[in-house]
């Protein structure tokens, strides 16, 4: 299979995006067996709650739907919606996930989406982190969802998966760097972006999780401007069938070479990633924007090509970055190491980048360029 990691130079690590169906333990896949024909007899499970009787077990990082309030739709996509939520008091984001939607999907299908997404949840209930975004639990497979619109409730498909997270009011990191992209970031802030993504990416490594989808998108900001990881797993799960994923997930400009040449990789293509966010932190700018998926892969993979770093930045960070998109993923250092080389710089008499309208601008971009 294409995308495929080594698992001799992966060191056990598992993809995010991918389940082995096949490592789901017997009592799993009982439970699921149960869960789904009680879904397809939606009578008799709701006569046994009304007795006060469950016939199903509820697992650990399921939530409780009465507890639950789902409101206003803050984004789309294409298998579902985020929407703005309170669960037990707690402000939090929901994502609601319809797989059966298009009605394509075969039941057996649709049961192999959610035997992954059951245990995508189940290791992502587990992580606890503050660079990583809380999990609060999921639910699938109920029919007792309701939207709170102005109007009253609207009720919800009991095909559909719910995912609760917490709430980041501070948006999508590539937000924050569009409104600065003029007046540019100051280097201590550069730095303590960059800080928590890595720390957050190594301390996802150490679970043996790659996220292979690393990009400022996916990077979210809490009130304190503290960066939080969010879907490292249940996004890919949600947008593609397990049985057949090809190496080329991911994002145009983000994506190692060896991931857009189709050949194995491991958690080093993180790495890479990480090295392109960690440029577009410091620039507020996007990397390749004029070039199509096609050049890009091109230039990346055989003429080296990586975004232009400024005459302006610090070499600290320059290093950095070059270490992280290193062609050979053998070259590109551990998270963790690169947690130290952050750590190490100090931000105490800037360094960060100067806007191009200031008489002193930083104004050394070209664009085709390698490292």
């Amino acid at each position: 299979m294409r995308g495929e990691m080594r698992k001799s130079d992966s060191g056990g690590y598992v993809r995010a995006d991918q389940i082995d169906l096949k490592s789901l333990d017997e009592q799993l896949q009982r439970h699921l067996s149960r869960a789904w024909t009680m879904e397809k007899n939606k009578e008799k499970e709701e006569d046994d709650e009304v007795e006060g009787r469950s016939t199903r077990t509820r697992q650990e990082w399921e939530i409780d739907t009465s507890k639950l309030i789902i409101k206003a739709v803050i984004a789309r996509g294409t298998f579902g919606t985020v929407h703005r939520g309170i669960y037990d008091g707690q402000d939090v984001a929901v994502k609601l996930l319809d797989w059966g939607e298009e009605g394509h999907r075969s039941d057996a299908e649709i049961a192999s989406l959610r035997a992954a997404f059951t245990q995508e949840v189940a290791v992502w209930h587990k992580l606890e982190h503050p660079n990583v975004t809380k999990f609060i639990g999921a639910t699938m497979g109920t029919s007792e969802l309701q939207i709170q619109t102005e109007n009253g409730h609207i009720g919800m498909p009991s095909n559909v998966c719910c995912v609760v997270v917490e709430y980041c009011p501070g948006g999508a990191l590539k937000s924050y760097l569009i409104k600065n992209r003029r007046r540019k970031l100051a280097f201590k802030v550069v730095v303590q972006l960059a800080l928590d993504l890595a720390r957050g990416l190594s301390y996802l490594h150490t679970k043996k999780i790659v996220h292979r989808d690393v990009k400022t998108e996916n990077m979210l900001l809490d009130k304190t401007r503290t960066l939080k990881i969010a879907d490292f797993g249940v996004a890919r799960i949600e947008a593609s069938n397990p049985h057949d994923m090809t190496g080329e997930t991911g994002t145009l400009g983000y994506m190692a070479p060896e991931v857009l040449n189709g050949n194995p990789y491991n958690r080093k293509c993180d790495v890479y990633s990480f090295g392109i966010c960690l440029w577009e932190i410091y620039c507020c700018d996007m990397p390749y924007p004029d070039l199509s998926f096609s050049e890009v892969t091109s230039a990346v993979v055989r003429q080296n090509l990586r975004p232009e770093i400024p005459r302006c930045c610090p070499s600290s960070i320059a290093n950095v970055m070059k270490r992280c998109w290193d062609a050979n993923p053998d070259k590109r250092p551990e998270m963790d190491e690169v947690v130290s080389m952050l750590e190490a710089i100090d931000t105490s008499k800037g360094g960060g980048m100067i806007p191009h309208d200031q008489p002193q601008g930083c104004l050394c971009f070209r664009r085709y360029r390698g490292p």
